[in-house]
């Protein structure tokens, strides 16, 4: 039986508490509770997984409160994972972290907005530790990515090459957002990693700008980079992927495509096949700001031999060459379908990733969930994201929640491909 948590009561005004932190681990035990920095322990020795929050406008001083919080967990921890607002001096922050840390392993990356037990944010940064003797991990980065996107996703795989040998392994994923078609780096990491390991993860953000994110590697900030880390366990991992969207109409040939540019769907300008087929609005068809709107709602279904369609957020259209970009590359040749949604379908797909996400523990509670969510859907359910956080929490029971928003998501458990976009990845730890 897992040990009982007690939950300790907060202030509602969130953006003026000191750091935050939940702590599960797993096996039996004695719970204990605390006030300091808000905390919920329970102690065992096997593993444990911890989470610090803090909204603390100054950089150095919000990360020496999330980290502290976090590390509150246990004296062994083995790794940090840093989710932080792009709005950070991330030299200042990753200071404030490294001098309670220590050398202890850190990967991490800037966000669109970030996720903790207590709900959504967007101005804050979120620690979580893994620690126990039942973990083991090894990190690396691959820097320049841009260059060659399947060299560095393998170059970042080769953390599994370090790691001790466990009977469950994950290998976990951070990379530049804006550093071109992430899918290749999937393909590269798979082609290290093999079919056994999963990948999961997602790629940084940076608070919707679209002009640099940033990536962490233990006291370093860098940028066009991947950050990861093999993970090994004593006991399994759990992925779920779900996006909520439906199919409208029946599916158009990509008649011609380039990279992430969709010229031709079935012989026409994609463009106009496309707000055709949804009877978009006349301003979505000369208007940027008008069709951005509108599209973060209609995406493009890629056909795949999985029981899901991968999602491609179209980001913008050319209208002098009546062509979609989408935020990820389009396979030419292949099927798509125009996908719509709204909020009860995004949150149905919620309660579907954490489903399946734990459902794959065999019967195990979770210690803990990270979840790597798409800003689209964030934009999508509006004031609802708070609902959807509180239902990752609650699938999570007394267990912490971590993770941010993306600007794409990682998630290969089966197949090659792996690269999602307007989708929720949850993995669950036990």
């Amino acid at each position: 039986m897992p040990p009982t948590l007690v939950p300790v009561a907060s202030n509602p005004s969130r953006d003026s508490q000191p750091a935050r932190q939940r702590v599960y681990r797993a096996g039996g035990g004695s719970a204990r509770r605390t006030t300091r920095h808000h905390m919920t322990l329970a102690t065992q020795t096997d593993r444990w997984m911890a989470v610090g929050h803090s909204k603390d406008p100054d950089a150095h001083r919000a990360g020496s409160e999330a980290v502290a919080a976090a590390l509150a967990g246990g004296d062994d921890a083995r790794l940090l994972i840093v989710f932080a607002a792009d709005g950070y001096d991330p030299a200042a922050l990753l200071a404030g972290i490294r001098a309670s840390s220590g050398d202890l392993p850190l990967i991490g990356c800037s966000t669109a907005g970030e996720i903790a037990s207590g709900g959504p944010g967007d101005a804050g940064v979120v620690v979580t530790a893994l620690g126990g003797a039942g973990f083991s991990v090894a990190t690396r980065v691959a820097t320049r990515a841009s260059a060659d996107l399947r060299s560095a996703g393998a170059r970042a795989a080769e953390a599994l090459n370090d790691l001790e040998s466990r009977p469950h392994r994950v290998l976990l994923l951070l990379a530049d957002g804006l550093a071109g078609d992430q899918q290749e780096i999937v393909r590269g990491a798979y082609g290290v990693a093999g079919a056994a390991v999963p990948l999961v993860g997602g790629c940084a953000g940076d608070d919707l700008r679209m002009v640099a994110t940033r990536q962490f590697f233990d006291a370093d900030v860098l940028t066009d980079a991947v950050v990861s880390v093999a993970i090994g366990s004593d006991a399994p991992f759990g992925i779920g992927v779900r996006h909520g969207w439906r199919r409208v109409g029946e599916p158009l040939v990509v008649s011609a495509s380039g990279g992430n540019r969709v010229e031709l769907l079935d012989e026409r300008p994609a463009l106009d096949a496309y707000l055709e087929r949804l009877d978009a609005p006349p301003e979505a068809w000369t208007d940027a700001a008008v069709f951005t709107r509108f599209a973060q709602t209609h995406p493009l279904g890629l056909s795949r031999r999985s029981d899901e369609e991968h999602v491609r957020f179209v980001a913008e259209a050319d209208f002098k060459e009546r062509a979609l970009v989408c935020i990820a590359a389009v396979p030419q040749g292949g099927l798509a379908w125009i996908m719509e949604g709204d909020s009860t379908s995004v949150l149905d797909a919620t309660d579907a990733a954490c489903s399946e996400a734990l459902a794959a523990l065999a019967g195990r509670p979770p210690i803990g969930m990270l979840a790597f969510d798409c800003i689209a859907r964030r934009g999508v359910l509006g004031t609802g994201v708070i609902d959807e956080v509180a239902r990752v929490a609650n699938h999570a029971g007394t267990a912490p929640v971590a993770g941010f928003y993306t600007y794409g998501e990682i998630a290969r458990t089966r197949g090659v491909s792996g690269f999602h976009n307007q989708t929720l990845v949850v993995l669950a730890i036990s």
